[in-house]
């Protein structure tokens, strides 16, 4: 038991898979787990641990931004034994052909503030946080299997929802990035220090070009492909 996480010593995978959204937790471990348990509820941030084709993985939300889905993170490696963790999200589009419930695969991570970087690798102050290659080859490997297609590029992580900046200026500051989010700096960094792997598969909900969006109950329940493609990879921790 850690202060953020009431589940016992054995309840969680190798493997996680990290929604942000507590109800796309519970949604994934109702459609596609055997056997799921509800293995820690505190502040109804929802984990799930079951069984997929037979293989344990567990489910557990992240909240939003950075400082939470740190807290997570580092909990589940450190005080639980987990290996890998999945981040599964929701992303904006920086590109007009980048269309909705498009998968992007994050090959890094940008962020503006670097403080969390500091505190956690002693005055690291990079801009740039980077998923594991092992990991990501994996999501390779199993997206084509299953026949999805994967835009792969720098995502932009953001600490402000609603930012004042133009899209020009967010990917041109960030190094070309094609879609953004809140997250995945904070995980990539994580693992980093705890030598961890991490990854970050998205959906993309809102182009922020074409001005298209989707539904909160749509970005609940709607991201099936990319819930798919993660779940498959826990055919690599058997």
């Amino acid at each position: 038991m850690t202060p953020h996480i009431n589940a016992k010593d054995d309840d969680f995978a190798k493997l996680v898979l990290m929604p942000g959204d507590p109800l796309r937790a519970k949604y994934i471990a109702e459609h596609y787990l055997e056997n799921a348990k509800l293995v820690s509820t505190v502040r109804n941030v929802l984990m799930y641990t079951g069984f997929y084709k037979g293989r344990k993985i567990s489910i557990c939300a992240s909240g939003m931004g950075v400082p939470s889905i740190g807290i997570y993170s580092y909990e589940l490696f450190s005080q639980y034994g987990v290996e890998a963790i999945i981040r599964i999200g929701s992303g904006g589009s920086f590109k007009a052909d980048l269309k909705n419930y498009s998968l992007v695969l994050a090959t890094s991570a940008y962020s503006d503030s670097t403080s969390f970087r500091k505190n956690l690798l002693v005055n690291d102050e990079s801009n740039v946080a980077l998923p594991n290659s092992e990991l990501n080859d994996s999501i390779r490997k199993h997206a084509k299997e299953l026949n999805l297609k994967l835009e792969e590029g720098r995502i932009l992580s953001e600490d402000a929802f609603y930012s004042v900046f133009s899209v020009e200026d967010r990917v041109k500051n960030s190094g070309g990035a094609v879609a953004v989010e809140m997250e995945a700096y904070g995980l990539f960094t994580v693992a980093e220090k705890l030598h961890k792997k991490a990854a970050t598969i998205l959906t993309i909900s809102d182009n922020l070009i074409t001005h298209e969006y989707t539904t909160a109950e749509e970005r609940q329940n709607s991201f099936n492909q990319m819930m798919e493609l993660a779940l498959s990879i826990s055919e690599d921790f058997e």
